[in-house]
């Protein structure tokens, strides 16, 4: 496969990747994941002596990470080695927006479930809507939200009382709104070739991605430990979880896909012109900010 560079004007030149492991062995990672996690929940186990969830979830991650270093680095081998035509980086981006897109579809479902609870299912139990169940199933039933006394509060006790947003959430907050503001100056010293303060600024962006998640998992442990919050204090506690949950787990990977771009500036990777990689981890962690935000006023504040 010749160089391509200069071959803005051959659209009908494509590089075809060979054969590779790696969507194989990330199917495998996955499985093993999800089936820890779901092990893990619902605590079940193979073997009464072993705890199969933790294994299942340890040798999925190890995997998982071992996929995700294995197909960068082919990736930038093969960016780095001009196999890339004009075609191909115009297909990266529209791959990058629709999977964005896609992450957006997701979080609005979730989202969904959220307003359809909140505005249709608890009001009708409590007798507010008109077309109500409130007197055949749970009389004594009062909507209020964050829902702290289930309709059924003897099987699913709820919570002592809710997260305080203007206290870890906020932080939080600050954190993210900070880390998309020095990852603007770093993306923009970027297209000035700035060495030194691409790496500065992208360190800082990387520092308070990481303490998003500290303040997060402590957010956790106090919501566990103090209030009584957890999946199983009803929806409020499935709602709360599944949403910032799966929120942590977006940060995580975006901090983690800074923290390669932040290796490949170091090693002299990317041009003014040619950096699809940083815009793409750039594209994913300001869509990963905006999604708190959202998060900050409908799961905690309103």
């Amino acid at each position: 496969m010749k160089n391509m560079n200069d071959t803005n004007e051959e659209y009908d030149l494509y590089y075809v990747p060979e054969q590779s492991k790696w969507p194989i062995i990330a199917s495998i990672a996955i499985f093993l994941f999800l089936a820890g996690i779901a092990m893990i929940l619902n605590a079940l186990k193979i073997n009464s002596s072993l705890n199969t969830g933790y294994i299942f979830l340890g040798l999925g991650s190890i995997l998982m990470l071992w996929m995700l270093y294995g197909w960068f680095a082919d990736v930038v081998h093969e960016s780095r080695s001009g196999l890339y035509s004009g075609q191909m980086d115009r297909t990266f981006h529209w791959g990058m927006f629709w999977f964005i897109f896609s992450e957006v579809m997701l979080f609005f479902t979730f989202f969904g479930a959220l307003f359809y609870v909140r505005v249709l299912v608890l009001p009708e139990l409590a007798g507010i809507s008109e077309e109500s169940t409130h007197d055949l199933l749970w009389s004594k039933f009062n909507y209020q939200w964050p829902l702290l006394v289930n309709p059924d509060n003897t099987t699913f006790k709820g919570a002592s009382s809710f997260v305080n947003p203007f206290h870890l959430p906020l932080l939080n907050t600050i954190f993210l709104v900070l880390s998309s503001v020095t990852l603007t100056i770093a993306h923009h010293n970027l297209r000035e070739q700035n060495r030194s303060a691409i790496i500065k600024w992208l360190f800082i962006t990387i520092l308070l991605g990481f303490a998003f998640l500290i303040c997060q998992v402590m957010e956790y442990t106090e919501a566990y430990n103090e209030l009584g919050l957890t999946l199983n204090a009803g929806i409020y506690g499935s709602t709360f979880f599944l949403l910032t949950g799966f929120h942590g787990a977006h940060v995580t990977i975006g901090a983690i896909m800074l923290l390669v771009m932040l290796f490949r500036v170091k090693k002299g990777h990317f041009e003014s012109d040619n950096h699809f990689g940083f815009e793409a981890a750039s594209w994913y962690w300001h869509f990963v900010d905006v999604v708190w935000i959202c998060l900050f006023i409908f799961v905690y504040i309103l």
